[in-house]
């Protein structure tokens, strides 16, 4: 889509497009409500912006629609378009042999339980191997640490995932 079309989408179409990218509904409404932007730059400025007002509900909230890293019978299981994004992000991961996948589910489930959220992180070019260490490392954070490291990968996912689906215009 370029941004000529994001910028005249309907509402619904544009919350849809969106919606792609990150899961919190109160951003997606402000990043559809600020159209039309001049320049990709300006709706990537703004979704930064706009993520900096959110609170931790909007980041549980995109968070909760994330697939658990390495959890590829989810990501492959649906057709839905933001899932899609999560199995090309976790790609390098789907190589890994089963016992790092075990332990991958097992940190994952320890990571869930200890923070009240999954883990969060912009797996796109991760190995298995390097996903699990940072989720042996980043499982020993206090909890408010964690909210703030996901939001920050929550964005730069969120980014990715604009840039992934606006193509920039010939003009």
């Amino acid at each position: 889509m370029t941004l000529e079309q994001l910028n005249t989408l309907s509402v619904p179409g544009a919350r849809q497009w969106f919606s792609q990218a990150c899961a919190a509904k109160s951003w997606i409404s402000m990043m559809v409500e600020h159209r039309p932007y001049s320049s990709q730059q300006q709706l990537i400025q703004h979704a930064e912006q706009h993520w900096q007002k959110m609170q931790k509900s909007d980041y549980l909230e995109a968070f909760a629609a994330h697939p658990m890293i390495g959890d590829f019978k989810a990501l492959y299981d649906t057709d839905e378009a933001f899932l899609q994004h999560s199995a090309h992000e976790q790609q390098q991961a789907a190589t890994a042999n089963g016992a790092t996948l075990q332990a991958l589910k097992t940190l994952n489930q320890a990571y869930l339980k200890k923070h009240g959220f999954i883990f969060i992180v912009f797996a796109k070019g991760m190995s298995a191997d390097t996903l699990l260490q940072q989720m042996q490392s980043r499982l020993k954070n206090p909890t408010e640490t964690e909210m703030a490291i996901a939001a920050q990968h929550q964005i730069d996912i969120t980014l990715s995932r604009i840039h992934s689906n606006l193509k920039v215009d010939d003009a």
